[in-house]
């Protein structure tokens, strides 16, 4: 099986095959990571991704990767956190999920994703971590053979703190 890492950085510099974008149900770019990405991947991402809203949280939509490194940008719509009661973890394992089974048929053999849900949509990071973990191991599990290399990537300490834990 195909060891998770973690690497602590920037996304939009890795090369590998997919990165996941945190994305909102419009697609059409925002703050934090997804700004990042939009701005790192130049102006096409914007109409690639747009042209596929909206994308229901918990699903995902694939892209190009135009400008960046990765050949593809898989857009992941995590859930905003409302406490824990109203589904969020399984909207955000599904996100993770979804994302693994668009860039696995995209042919991507490498994957690096970010704490989907942790910036502005408030979900705690170790919770998210745990999810996140959980979700792409048990992907893994029933899909040995389809990635390389899946990078857990920490923009922040707190965010490799959490990430490094679960693990």
């Amino acid at each position: 099986m195909v060891r998770i890492e973690v690497q602590r950085g920037d996304i939009t510099t890795l090369a590998v095959d997919a990165i996941v974008n945190a994305a909102n149900e419009s697609l059409g770019g925002g703050g934090g990571v997804d700004g990042a990405i939009h701005r790192a991947a130049g102006p096409e991402l914007v109409e690639a991704s747009r042209a596929q809203a909206p994308c229901p949280t918990g699903e995902a939509r694939i892209t190009a990767g135009f400008a960046l490194p990765a050949r593809h940008v898989v857009h992941a719509v995590g859930p905003v956190w409302r406490g824990g009661g109203r589904g969020e973890a399984g909207l955000l394992a599904s996100a993770y999920m979804t994302s693994l089974d668009l860039a696995a048929a995209a042919g991507a053999r490498s994957i690096a994703f970010p704490a989907i849900s942790t910036g502005v949509y408030g979900y705690p990071k170790p919770a998210a971590a745990q999810v996140a973990v959980n979700a792409i191991r048990s992907w893994l599990s029933a899909n040995s053979a389809a990635f390389d290399r899946v990078v857990l990537v920490a923009f922040s300490s707190e965010d490799e703190a959490a990430l490094t834990a679960a693990l």
